[in-house]
């Protein structure tokens, strides 16, 4: 089991990771997605230290960094499959049009997960914004 590109910096996420241990996942690789061309909003390191500070007691979560295509990473870390969040029906048209590539091209189910609906707008984009307007954003923020 691969949970995908995760974004640790909304609770979102981590509940998609927590829901797969609970119900389908032996052992859940988080994969930190690195584009050195693309300035991310938040470090390799910053996302490191976030994730390994919300699971660095689970041994049934391994935390990797993998710069290229998400589908090549799986098969090298070979994957049985992904898990992916979704925030909202878009997100959930897109995501099924890639799940569908992505089986073709490597033979990788995806499984798509909707976040809670509560957490289903917010983005690290959405908490980082809110940050910069001085706004509590704690309740969106991993515990």
């Amino acid at each position: 089991m691969f949970a995908g590109s995760f974004d640790p910096f909304t609770r979102g996420h981590q509940s998609i990771v927590d829901r797969t241990l609970d119900s389908v996942a032996d052992e859940v690789i988080i994969a930190i997605g690195v584009n050195y061309r693309k300035k991310c909003m938040f470090s390799l390191d910053e996302r490191m230290s976030v994730i390994k500070r919300l699971y660095s007691k689970n041994p049934r979560v391994k935390v990797l960094s993998y710069e290229g295509l998400t589908t090549d990473f799986a098969k090298v870390v070979e994957a049985d499959c992904l898990v992916r969040g979704v925030r909202s029906l878009h997100d959930f048209e897109y995501e099924r049009n890639i799940a569908d590539v992505n089986r073709r091209l490597t033979g990788i189910e995806t499984i798509l997960l909707f976040t809670e609906p509560e957490l289903s707008c917010v983005s690290s984009s959405n908490v980082r914004e809110l940050l910069s307007y001085g706004k509590d954003v704690t309740q969106f923020l991993p515990r």
